[in-house]
């Protein structure tokens, strides 16, 4: 799978530092705008505890790790979909993605500049929404002009998108994002899939704060916490400058003392991958054994044959069956041969749907 999600936000909110902790690919972070020119992509582990809990079972001699890739994208300005400031850059890498987490700065620090003078993370929100709405409607313009003469030719789908990119516009003239938009047919969503819209992409919003926010609130955080709840959205409260010194501690015990001093039972970083895994529409099945315990990554909603596709299209095309493990099952009955004596392993057709921490074998033949 190689869905990816993009942080965007303003120039120094935080994003570099973040994607510093996230990734081993340092981007440089420095008080000064546009300090990301070029995108950087980082690979990024997932943390799962069902991988750690399998791999004490099965003592495999390797193991593998789902993984999510992040783009950190260069920091956007007013007047971007205009091509001020890295405008152009920004629009074309945000549109590349699948995914968007929006970073916004939620502290004050006269040390560290703000691109527009003073912190406030709503205004913030709304240049970059403002901006991507406008790129949006010019995008959906330019496919009202495209199939007008189409469908005045009898074109029946031309007709459908002609319709459908209308009611875009209307939306997007509101100053509304089209994620919160659910006036179309499945059809008319299908034919205008290829437009890629920049607002339609899932969000989650997070809100950077500094310690003190991160232990007694923020009333920044709450006015975002109700505009993303209009949307539909997920909001993730992480202190950047914290988890850039959880990032330099080497050893586990230190990182898990920095932790609990601040009240955490889990790193920001940690949160934000399983968050970022999780807006991709991504869920994870595991293939146990001797040689390897692996977590595999699929879209939800997919289907053994092209979950099995996942490990090699071989396994796609001559699909026979899935036997299929649930993970509670692993867990309480400890090996395959105690589990299939319990009745514990389901058979599987082309049918199935898999579910999120499934353990599965695929019979197949080619």
């Amino acid at each position: 799978m190689s869905l990816q999600c993009g942080i965007v936000g303003l120039p120094n909110v935080g994003k570099s530092t973040l994607f510093n902790c996230l990734s081993n690919a340092k981007a440089q972070a420095a008080n000064f705008p546009f300090c990301t020119i070029e995108p950087n992509i980082g690979v990024i582990t997932v943390p799962d505890e069902r991988l750690t809990v399998l791999t004490e079972i099965a003592k495999p001699n390797s193991i593998v790790p789902a993984t999510v890739e992040i783009v950190d994208i260069a920091g956007l300005v007013k007047g971007a979909s205009k091509g001020e400031g890295l405008g152009n850059q920004f629009l074309g890498n945000i549109k590349s993605t699948n995914a968007i987490i929006h970073v916004l700065r939620c502290f004050e620090n006269d040390n560290i500049i703000h691109v527009d003078g003073s912190v406030n993370p709503i205004r913030d929100k709304e240049i970059i929404d403002i901006e991507l709405q406008l790129k949006d409607l010019d995008t959906v313009e330019k496919s009202i002009l495209k199939n007008q003469k189409q469908a005045k030719a009898g074109d029946k789908d031309a007709a459908k998108t002609l319709d459908a990119c209308e009611k875009y516009k209307s939306h997007l003239e509101k100053g509304l994002n089209i994620r919160i938009f659910d006036e179309l047919t499945e059809e008319q969503r299908e034919l205008t899939e290829d437009l890629n819209l920049l607002t339609a992409k899932p969000v989650l919003y997070v809100c950077n704060v500094d310690e003190k926010g991160l232990i007694d609130g923020n009333g920044w955080v709450e006015k975002i916490k109700e505009i993303a709840k209009l949307e539909k959205s997920e909001v993730l409260i992480i202190c950047a400058a914290a988890e850039a010194e959880i990032a330099e501690l080497d050893d586990a015990e230190e990182r898990a003392i920095f932790l609990q001093d601040m009240g955490l039972n889990e790193s920001g970083v940690a949160q934000l991958i399983k968050a970022a895994y999780r807006i991709l529409n991504y869920i994870t099945y595991f293939t146990v054994g001797e040689k390897e315990v692996r977590a595999w990554t699929i879209t939800r909603g997919m289907k053994a044959p092209q979950a099995a596709g996942v490990i090699h299209t071989d396994f796609e095309k001559g699909f026979i069956r899935a036997e299929v493990i649930k993970y509670n099952d692993y867990v309480e009955y400890k090996s395959e041969a105690t589990i299939k004596d319990a009745g514990k392993m389901g058979v599987e057709g082309k049918e199935y749907v898999v579910q999120d921490g499934d353990c599965m074998h695929f019979r197949f033949n080619v």
